[in-house]
């Protein structure tokens, strides 16, 4: 299996100005968001909900950290857990899928499962490798893959700026 290049820390930004042009876009392409997070565990909500104004613009957020709560709250197969993992691109795609399923007034959602660390990690799926998924119900999703370094908090955090960029971008 081949890797994404590692990357050093994403460009320094402000979590919040992001956030909150994200919410301002969304208000102004009357998108409506909704998130399946794993390892970022509810931030990405949280990011959004921050700012206010976003009740227009944030449906729903799903933390679905098992895979039993993938299975179950996202419809993700359990073939695909079993064939691919957690942490792959079919699992962030199914759960991109599931999100759209389940908000039905969601005009866009996003979903991500990584490998946080400190443990966890193999050698073909390292501590800091992060899937993405973004679709919007006139598209076809978009995937992207990250392999984070750093602590826990700045893989976590990475994916949070990296989710948040990646919706920023979809609506652009």
């Amino acid at each position: 299996m081949s890797h994404p290049p590692k990357h050093p820390n994403i460009e320094t930004i402000n979590i919040r100005q992001l956030a909150e042009k994200l919410v301002l876009k969304a208000r102004h392409t009357n998108t409506v968001i909704a998130l399946a997070e794993s390892c970022t565990g509810g931030m990405i909500a949280a990011a959004l909900t921050d700012i206010p104004g976003s009740s227009a613009v944030l449906d729903r957020g799903f933390v679905t950290y098992s895979n039993d709560a993938k299975i179950d709250v996202l419809g993700v197969s359990a073939a695909c857990l079993d064939t691919h993992g957690a942490v792959s691109q079919n699992t962030a795609l199914e759960m991109v899928a599931g999100t759209l399923a389940a908000a039905p007034n969601a005009t866009l959602a996003l979903s991500v499962t990584g490998i946080a660390g400190p443990d966890g990690g193999t050698a073909q799926k390292p501590v800091g490798l992060v899937h993405f998924a973004c679709q919007s119900r006139a598209k076809a999703p978009l995937h992207a893959v990250h392999i984070f370094q750093g602590s826990r908090h700045e893989v976590r955090e990475n994916s949070l700026k990296t989710a948040l960029k990646m919706l920023f971008n979809e609506l652009n």
